[in-house]
């Protein structure tokens, strides 16, 4: 006998029916219990990846404004607190270190140190003792703590005094002790085109010069890490010529940043500068765009004010760099912040680095 499928419907007890209605609904609440179960888990892993991805964003050109800490190291016998007064103004922040090609005239033996001038005397740190020692208890306690959308934490700005080959290569061979502590990108055979950068708590800059390109990123075998990345090449002639012409080329793998004196946005730089003005205030946005455009880090240097000379000499600063008084060089430090400005180089690390964190914002 056949029996059709509304006939077993039509002859199900009402027992029957309770069961298949509770197994409806049990199924429903199945169905639902997975889908939960799916969105924390998609919850979870977005929560964990988040960091990174902010990391990223932390680590591009307009991400963030930080300190500069001009000139970060001892002259002579004096000053020699000037990283202390960095690091106390917090991270994320740079650190400019100066570096000089010494040879003892009784040894012969040749080192790198940190000084301001040559020829130095022998006696001047160097920067595995000034700085890379100094920042170990910040980088290690950064490494244990992970990422958190704050790297790098600090970047390390190389100023070349001396470029002999083997004082440059004398300061690879260092960066490599300390690799595991520094962002890198894969070394290609093609420059032109940027790779992802690993983001670690340090970041180093060095200048535009071919010397330097040629040991940190030429002879670096392809397929290798570059642990350094240098500016872009700037066009002198004319200062207040347009962006474009000043720095005409994209970013590459290598050349990642552009570095400014003051006198590519004020005329005549911080000793001939008037009130800040509007005229001001747009070209130096339109500096900033250029650079962003061109996926480049951009620095000025550097921006101090004082109201008596007499506080330039006792603290190792230079006349060239004043304002004339901390009113004007806020209101520069303050329309750079807005600007979205990488890197502001100053003198005066704990007013700025100040100013920074309090008005610290999103670009």
């Amino acid at each position: 006998m056949k029996i059709s499928g509304s006939d077993l419907l039509v002859s199900q007890s009402p027992q029957h029916a309770v069961i298949l209605g509770e197994a409806q609904r049990n199924g429903a609440k199945s169905k639902d219990l997975l889908f939960a179960n799916l969105a924390a888990i998609l919850l979870f892993c977005f929560l964990q990846m988040t960091p990174a991805l902010f990391a990223q964003n932390a680590a591009h050109p307009g991400a963030r404004t930080v300190m500069d800490a001009h000139n970060c190291y001892p002259y002579f016998e004096w000053w020699s607190d000037r990283i202390d007064r960095a690091l106390s103004a917090g991270t994320p922040l740079a650190i400019e270190q100066d570096l000089g090609w010494y040879t003892d005239p009784k040894t012969g033996k040749s080192w790198s140190i940190v000084t301001h001038g040559m020829p130095g005397f022998g006696n001047e740190p160097t920067m595995k003792q000034y700085f890379f020692e100094r920042v170990r208890p910040i980088v290690e306690q950064a490494l244990r703590d992970g990422n958190h959308g704050n790297w790098p934490l600090i970047t390390l700005n190389l100023d070349f005094k001396t470029e002999e080959p083997e004082h440059l290569r004398a300061v690879l061979a260092l960066l490599n002790e300390y690799r595991d502590w520094l962002t890198t990108a894969p070394r290609t055979a093609d420059d032109a085109t940027t790779q992802p950068l690993d983001v670690r708590p340090i970041l180093v800059l060095t200048g535009e010069s071919d010397a330097q390109q040629k040991v940190f990123s030429d002879e670096i075998p392809v397929g290798s890490k570059l642990l350094v990345f240098g500016a872009a090449h700037t066009n002198e002639k004319n200062p207040m010529a347009a962006p474009e012409v000043l720095e005409p080329v994209h970013a590459t793998n290598y050349r990642r940043w552009w570095n400014n004196p003051w006198n590519v946005v004020e005329q005549g730089g911080q000793t001939k500068a008037g009130e800040w003005t509007k005229e001001d205030n747009l070209r130096l946005r339109s500096l900033v765009e250029h650079a962003h455009q061109n996926d480049l880090w951009i620095r000025f240097y550097t921006l101090d004010g004082v109201d008596k000379k007499e506080d330039l000499s006792c603290h190792g600063w230079f006349s060239s760099y004043n304002f004339g008084s901390l009113s004007a060089a806020e209101a520069r430090w303050r329309a750079a912040l807005e600007a979205g400005v990488d890197y502001i180089a100053s003198d005066q690390y704990e007013t700025l680095g100040k100013m920074v964190k309090e008005n610290t914002k999103e670009h």
